[in-house]
C-alpha cells in the first residue's frame, strides 16, 4: 500500500481502513509512506498487487504551485506506473489514484467535476457489471467521495466502469488489471467522520461547518464499496 498523507493520524486511519476492507492482516499489507521518504526499489514480483490511497495532493495543480515533496512523489509514482502498466501488474488507486493513473495514461484531470464530502449514488456501466472487481456490487450503490479534482476525459483505451450524476468518471480500468476509483472503497461511516475531522481545515468545506458535514454523512448507508477491495484481494492475493 502506497500512502502520501503527511498527517500521522490520517495515514494510520487510512491504513486501518484498508486493512478492514481488504480483510488482510498487517503482515500481508506492506505500507510505504511516500511523503516521508523516497520510494525504495520495489520488486513487483514480490507483491500480489499494489494499492494507492488518497492524498491532500492534487495532480492537476500547476507544477509551480506544488511543493517539492509532491513533485518527488509524482515522479516516483510515474516511474512506478510505467512498469505497472507495461506489465499489467494488479493495481488499484483510490481518489488520488484516479488523478495519478488518469494523468499518467493521458486522460484529462481537472477541477470540472470535483465533489463535496458526501455520500453519492454510483452507477455501474455495462462493462462495470461484468468486471470481476465489481462482482457482488449492485448496479447502483452508495459511496463516500470528497475531492477537488476528477478525471474529465478518460485515458485512451481505458474502460469506464462506474459513474455518478456529479462526476462522470468514478471508476475505470486500464488493460486487464490496473484500476482506479474516484470514490473511497475503504471508507465506512466511522472512517469518513474521522477523516472529516482531520481535514476540516484543508479547504473541502468551511471549518465552521464540520459538525453539519458530519451530520449529513452519519445517516448514509455505505456498505458495498469495500467489496471492490475484497474482490481485489480475492482475485490477486
Amino acid at each position: 500500500m502506497l500512502s502520501t498523507r503527511p498527517e500521522d493520524e490520517a495515514a494510520d486511519q487510512e491504513y486501518a481502513s484498508f486493512l478492514r476492507a481488504t480483510g488482510l492482516a498487517r503482515d500481508r499489507l506492506h505500507r510505504i509512506r511516500l511523503e516521508a521518504a523516497p520510494l525504495p526499489a520495489l520488486d513487483l514480483d514480490a507483491y500480489a498487487g499494489l494499492l494507492l490511497g488518497g492524498s491532500p495532493f492534487n495532480s492537476s495543480d500547476p507544477p509551480e504551485e506544488k511543493p517539492p515533496v509532491q513533485l518527488r512523489v509524482e515522479r516516483e509514482l510515474g516511474a512506478l506506473l510505467d512498469d505497472v502498466v507495461a506489465r499489467d501488474v494488479p493495481f488499484l488507486g483510490a481518489c488520488y489514484g484516479i488523478g495519478t493513473l488518469g494523468t499518467h495514461q493521458g486522460g484529462v484531470v481537472d477541477r470540472t467535476y470535483g465533489e463535496p464530502v458526501s455520500a453519492v449514488d454510483v452507477v455501474l456501466t455495462g462493462e462495470g457489471r461484468e468486471d470481476p472487481l465489481l462482482a457482488g456490487v449492485p448496479e447502483r450503490f452508495g459511496a463516500f467521495v470528497g475531492h477537488k479534482e476528477a478525471c474529465r476525459v478518460l485515458p485512451p483505451g481505458a474502460v469506464l466502469l462506474a459513474s455518478s450524476a456529479s462526476c462522470p468518471v468514478q471508476m475505470f480500468r486500464v488493460r486487464r488489471n490496473v484500476y482506479a476509483t474516484q470514490f473511497h472503497p475503504e471508507l465506512d461511516v466511522p472512517g469518513i467522520v474521522q477523516r472529516v475531522r482531520i481535514y476540516q481545515h484543508a479547504g473541502y468545506f468551511p471549518p465552521a461547518e464540520v459538525e453539519e458535514v458530519i451530520a449529513r454523512l452519519t445517516p448514509a448507508v455505505v456498505t458495498h464499496p469495500a467489496r471492490v477491495l475484497a474482490n481485489f484481494v480475492a482475485r490477486y492475493g
